[in-house]
């Protein structure tokens, strides 16, 4: 009897949390940042999970906090090391804060993760850096790769287009 109302109080928490979650995707999609936050951080008290951490970490970077986005991608993967989000936005974070050489170990794990849905963000990341770096041709075959995976995504045709343009 006690393990069944373990599983209930559980499923209502695992349950509130989600409700949380998308709560605040909802609001940091209509630009409602701090909102947002606020609203992880509730989704993640009641159950974590790799993606509350991990969109807690896109929210703050959105508000130039690259450092605590990264924090928050590393506990996703402590909890997910499948996931493939948090290795490909920490090395977006990385990027952005001109850090090229160490968002490269991070995109790689991106790429082999096993649960990871847009493969395409990390090749393209990917591409940027080998693009940053002058090495042309890898950064060509990043973007090939993000389009193989998925071929309507408009930064990599643009950014494929732009290198060929420029390697002509």
């Amino acid at each position: 009897m006690k393990g069944l109302v373990v599983s209930e109080a559980d499923s209502y928490y695992r349950d509130e949390a989600e409700r949380y979650f998308q709560e605040a995707y909802q609001k940091q999609m209509d630009g409602s940042i701090e909102d947002a936050v606020a609203l992880y951080k509730k989704s993640l008290e009641l159950y974590p999970t790799a993606e509350a951490h991990t969109f807690l970490g896109w929210a703050y970077s959105f508000q130039g906090h690259f450092d605590d986005a990264i924090v928050e991608c590393r506990k996703a993967i402590q909890i997910d090391p499948d996931y493939g989000n948090p290795y490909n936005d920490i090395g977006a974070y990385l990027i952005e804060k001109g850090r090229e050489d160490e968002a490269i170990e991070w995109l790689e794990k991106a790429v082999l993760a096993k649960r990871y849905d847009s493969y395409c963000f990390a090749h393209y990341n990917l591409g940027r850096v080998w693009e940053k770096k002058g090495d042309w041709p890898r950064a060509a075959a990043s973007y090939r790769e993000a389009l193989k995976d998925n071929p309507g995504y408009t930064l990599a045709q643009k950014a494929l287009a732009r290198l060929q343009g420029q390697m002509n």
